[in-house]
């Protein structure tokens, strides 16, 4: 790691300052409000909670919109604030984005390339996207991290303690510490660009043999560990497709199912983020009605938050579903027991039924249907998880195993996609026309070739 670059102890100091600058005095007001009896500040609360986030930029912001769509993780009026937030930090200008192209690829690096555009196509929480070209004129997208987003990093998960221990003391009815880990862990990973262009070429190994989903290759030559260079593959926005006539709809829902369920019910991989703007649209020009564009299939971007998983943890998933659909209750059991819940009785086990029954619906049910029938996008799921927290209280708490945490997530962002095209699919089919013939053994002698094969690590 360059000098500039480390994690410092006066960059991290700063930060620390910031950050409990921020969160505390929204802690406090949130504490003061409950000492107080004022349950009708809850609002007030959140919108001030979410302005000091907003206010940091980077991590911390990652943080609070990761907690949003962890359904019933905050409460509903948490969770409305956080997901405003728009994960964007303001651009480096042109001067400093040289110096650090040069910090990763020397002072000659202009040449490696053909073209540079030094103001970015998109700006995150984490890093910048600029489009370049290669010395062969090939498009490319170089995904370019902040400095010292390291100390950032550090100060802001060391914050994060905070939050979680004020959800605790608001919304006891789930235990949060692994979560907090688990956000850790998956936070950490996402700042090492040399694992995520690993992670690139898992997917390119896994979806190969589907035409209908591109995924990016990695010019390994220009990427560091802080400066990812990949394919720019070209595509439309998804949401621009929420008008398009049904059956271009259900094409794009389609690809986008089997992009999620193949590499985790065969490779035990999930794809964790479910951003929208990680799925662009391949078209072909049909004509001038833009309604009538044909299809292509989609690309699949960002390969930061990816989570692999045991081969154990997937057939609990196999399991859960197996035993809803033909109401076994020991095998759901059995499921909810190797996912890592502990001390379950039948009674809780209920509970959290409750919600693996609305998850699961759709994949339940031998029709076409939208993913939840009726149910307006940004209510997803809000339902079902207050149902399930109101139950909780009473009876719990449960603590969330960390390895549930971004498969829940996943599953709901998977399903917001769904609803925000409103494809109508037989999901049912389509579920097992995927996962095929499951089997646990296979999955794990494909897993480990696949990750040896890429330099990963084999799940614990």
């Amino acid at each position: 790691m360059k000098d500039d670059e480390g994690n410092r102890f006066s960059a991290r100091a700063a930060r620390y300052a910031r950050v409990g600058a921020n969160v505390g005095g929204a802690a406090a007001r949130i504490a003061g409000a409950r000492l107080l009896g004022a349950g009708d500040a809850q609002s007030g609360n959140a919108a001030a909670l979410a302005r000091a986030l907003g206010g940091l930029k980077g991590p911390m912001m990652k943080v609070a919109q990761m907690m949003a769509t962890i359904p019933d993780l905050l409460p509903a009026e948490y969770a409305d604030e956080f997901l405003k937030l728009q994960c964007e930090a303001p651009p480096m200008g042109a001067a400093f984005v040289k110096r650090r192209m040069q910090a990763e690829l020397g002072p000659d690096w202009r040449s490696r390339f053909g073209a540079f555009d030094h103001h970015p196509a998109a700006a995150a929480s984490l890093g910048q996207v600029h489009r370049a070209s290669g010395a062969d004129g090939a498009p490319l997208a170089c995904k370019l991290q902040y400095p010292d987003m390291s100390s950032a990093v550090e100060a802001d998960l060391s914050q994060l303690g905070v939050l979680f221990a004020l959800h605790r003391r608001m919304n006891p009815a789930i235990d949060t510490r692994e979560v907090a880990e688990e956000i850790a862990d998956r936070i950490r990973e996402e700042l090492d660009y040399a694992r995520e262009a690993k992670h690139a070429a898992l997917y390119r190994r896994i979806l190969a043999p589907f035409e209908e989903i591109r995924v990016p290759s990695v010019r390994l030559e220009l990427s560091t560990a802080r400066l990812l260079t990949m394919d720019w593959l070209e595509g439309e926005k998804l949401p621009s497709f929420e008008q398009a006539e049904e059956s271009a709809r259900n094409d794009i829902a389609r690809a986008i199912f089997k992009a999620w369920w193949v590499p985790f019910s065969r490779f035990g991989v999930i794809h964790g983020d479910p951003h929208l703007g990680n799925y662009t649209v391949i078209t072909a020009s049909n004509g001038s009605d833009k309604d009538a564009r044909a299809i292509g299939g989609i690309n699949l971007l960002d390969y930061g938050c990816i989570r692999i998983f045991s081969p154990k943890f997937v057939g609990g998933v196999i399991d859960l579903y197996e035993g809803l659909l033909h109401d076994d209750f020991a095998r759901v059991m059995h499921a909810y027991e190797t996912w890592g819940f502990q001390n379950l009785s039948r009674e809780l086990a209920e509970i959290l039924n409750v919600w693996a029954r609305f998850i699961y619906a759709p994949l339940l049910e031998d029709r076409v249907r939208t993913v939840a029938d009726g149910v307006a996008p940004g209510q997803y799921g809000r339902r079902e998880a207050f149902q399930v927290h109101q139950a909780l209280k009473k009876k719990g708490p449960v603590r969330a195993p960390r390895e549930f945490v971004f498969m829940d997530r996943a599953a709901i962002g998977l399903g917001g996609a769904f609803l925000r095209l409103d494809a109508r699919l037989n999901f049912h089919r389509l579920f097992n026309e995927t996962i095929g013939a499951f089997s646990q053994e296979a999955l794990t002698e494909r897993q480990s070739a696949a990750l040896v094969a890429e330099g990963l690590d084999l799940p614990a």
